[in-house]
């Protein structure tokens, strides 16, 4: 039990989230605008900031407990599905054919990828996460920019909030004892913010392009990407409708049908050569 519990990640999440309210109780306590707007008796923003911040660990759970989209059986059965289900999940001429998982021994949908940390095919693979000790995939992806947005929000209130507190000292020493623990919660905040603006900027281009991490950073090694001449990208639909499809449709994505659509609008333009 207590391994099970260890190997799902437990330390990491109550790690993240003991760090998230004891530097939320030091900037309630400390002399900073959220003291002084409940002396005065305004706790509209400082009621805002504490929501704000319970958001982010609901949704930090969420991500984190969530199943990113795990293969869990064979796509395709040899008796089940429609007519129209068959006919897209067999390989056409121009379409890769799909492989079995050499670890779960499943067969793999396009973008899908084995995590050797999870013991899964994920469909929409973009990368296994140690900070939320998940993978983002399919299900999840959305979420995971979603919670970065709100993340993201709250570091930079809690940057504005902890610099507000910092109180000159008439020596290094006592201002070094009257701001300790300030200091402490900014360099941390600090720290998180930059990394997770730089998180959410390259998951918003690459999902602004529909392309993965895992894609992006071994697009060399993948059978249905290495054989597109330069940065061609067969699931790239455009930033809006890119933007659209990732964050508006909720359902799974037959990326055998959209790579067979791509590739048999290329074949005309390929003939007039």
């Amino acid at each position: 039990m207590v391994q099970s519990l260890f190997r799902s990640g437990f330390l990491v999440r109550v790690g993240h989230t003991v760090l998230t309210w004891v530097v939320t109780l030091i900037l309630f306590l400390h002399n900073t605008d959220l003291r002084r707007y409940e002396e005065r008796g305004e706790l509209l923003l400082p009621a805002l900031f504490f929501l704000l911040v319970l958001l982010s660990v609901l949704l930090y759970f969420t991500v984190s407990l969530m199943d990113p989209g795990f293969v869990l059986a064979d796509t395709f059965k040899g008796g089940q599905g429609s007519d129209e289900e068959m006919e897209l999940m067999i390989p056409q001429p121009s379409t890769p054919r799909l492989r079995r998982c050499g670890f779960c021994l499943l067969q793999q949908p396009m973008r899908a990828k084995h995590c050797k940390t999870c013991k899964h095919c994920v469909r929409r693979f973009d990368h296994h996460c140690p900070w939320i000790e998940n993978c983002v995939g399919e299900r999840n992806h959305r979420w995971f920019v979603v919670y970065l947005l709100v993340q993201l929000l709250v570091l930079l209130w809690a940057l504005h909030i902890a610099l507000s507190g910092v109180s000159p000292g008439v020596t290094w020493d006592l201002w070094f004892r009257a701001n300790g623990f300030l200091l402490a919660a900014l360099a941390v905040v600090g720290v998180f913010s930059g990394v997770v603006l730089l998180l959410l900027g390259c998951h918003l281009y690459l999902v602004s392009i529909n392309c993965t991490t895992w894609e992006f950073m071994s697009r060399h090694r993948i059978a249905y990407l290495k054989n597109c001449g330069g940065e061609e990208n067969p699931f790239d639909r455009g930033v809006f409708c890119n933007l659209w499809d990732f964050f508006c449709i909720c359902r799974t994505v037959m990326w055998e049908q959209v790579y067979q659509k791509n590739a048999t609008e290329d074949l005309p333009e390929l003939n007039e050569f």
